[in-house]
């Protein structure tokens, strides 16, 4: 049972989208990560409020909030107007809950899915982000932030281990604290017959008290499109490595949507680095339908076992696989509707269902 409903209350719009699902359904539909206890965790839904002009000075807040089954996310951001030649501010606030199936999840079904493994991530941040203005195809974000990163298990309780005994925090409490300075560059590139794009993220920890964590991260991911008559081929490139201080959570996770497909989420690997390559060549079958073949392969360069705890190898998890498979791609008035058959490297079988750009 849904409900969806939009306020104007003067120039502010609320939006609210609630659906309460049936236990029994959601059984039926989804992985069992936890017992249900009351009926405020079957509710699935998001409320959205905007407000374009909080102070008379075209000030922006914008506040979110999405409940799943087994995870909540809370974001408040609040925009002031500065001249278009200068940075851009948003402060932001954000705390989120989920569970870390990506690290500690357990693989099953020949690494086809993972269950819970009894870890929950609460992060709660605080900071700012500065948007330089963009040039005519690269842009930038940097932004400075306070995290404070806590553990919990399915009951909600604090740990400072996860079921075998091995430390899932930095600090060796229930939480770790951290400063975090992260710049992001952005490029983009597209002309009538392909398209290029590329992002790189650095994020660097700053030591303000000696038991904070202390760490530089990074990540890129490199996307370059072409079409090839009436079909088109997409293929990307993703990498990243840490060093310094590093909590378990803070691991690189390999499988799953997004990653290598035939895996669950992690369930290919976790280190402290990674490279995924993903490919797929799409083809019309029809004005709205359209084919498509992928091939995804993924390994962590045999940095798992620098992952504090080795929570991969403890999990039996291969440190590399591939994935390959196909799908159909329907583009209709009502929104874009994907499905895609994927084969591990175990020979496991896997489908997976996606919905987008829904008109409401």
């Amino acid at each position: 049972m849904g409900a969806q409903k939009s306020i104007h209350a003067g120039k502010a719009k609320i939006d609210v989208n609630v659906d309460l699902t049936h236990k029994l359904c959601a059984s039926l539909m989804l992985p069992s990560l936890r017992n249900a206890g009351s009926p405020f965790s079957l509710i699935i839904g998001s409320l959205c409020l905007k407000h374009p002009n909080l102070f008379g000075g075209s000030e922006k807040l914008d506040v979110s909030w999405d409940k799943g089954l087994y995870d909540s996310n809370v974001l408040i951001a609040y925009r002031r107007p500065r001249p278009e030649w200068l940075a851009q501010q948003c402060f932001i606030m954000q705390h989120s809950v989920s569970p870390e199936i990506g690290i500690h999840g357990t693989p099953a079904d020949n690494f086809s899915r993972s269950g819970s493994g009894g870890v929950n991530l609460s992060r709660f941040s605080v900071g700012l982000d500065l948007n330089e203005p963009a040039s005519s195809q690269w842009s930038c974000t940097t932004s400075i932030k306070f995290e404070h990163v806590h553990l919990l298990n399915d009951d909600g309780r604090s740990i400072t281990s996860d079921p075998d005994g091995f430390p899932v925090t930095c600090s060796g409490t229930p939480h770790d604290h951290m400063v975090v300075l992260k710049q992001e560059s952005r490029y983009a590139k597209a002309n009538d017959h392909s398209f290029s794009r590329c992002s790189m993220q650095i994020e660097q920890g700053i030591p303000v008290f000696s038991r904070w964590l202390i760490f530089n991260r990074f990540k890129f991911v490199a996307t370059r499109g072409v079409k090839l008559g009436p079909a088109f081929f997409l293929a990307s490139l993703t990498g990243g490595s840490i060093v310094g201080d590093m909590a378990p959570y803070q691991a690189f996770a390999i499988g799953g949507v997004g990653s290598v497909r035939g895996y669950g989420e992690g369930a290919v690997g976790s280190g402290r680095s990674c490279l995924v390559a993903n490919s797929e060549l799409t083809f019309p079958l029809n004005k709205m339908l359209e084919g498509v073949v992928f091939l995804d392969c993924g390994t962590d360069l045999g940095s798992g076992r620098l992952v504090p705890g080795n929570p991969a190898r403890r999990q039996s998890k291969p440190g590399s696989g591939i994935g390959f498979g196909y799908g159909l791609r329907l583009k209709s008035p009502f929104g874009h509707f994907q499905v895609d058959y994927a084969i591990n490297a175990f020979h496991q079988k896997t489908v997976y269902f996606g919905i987008s750009n829904l008109i409401s």
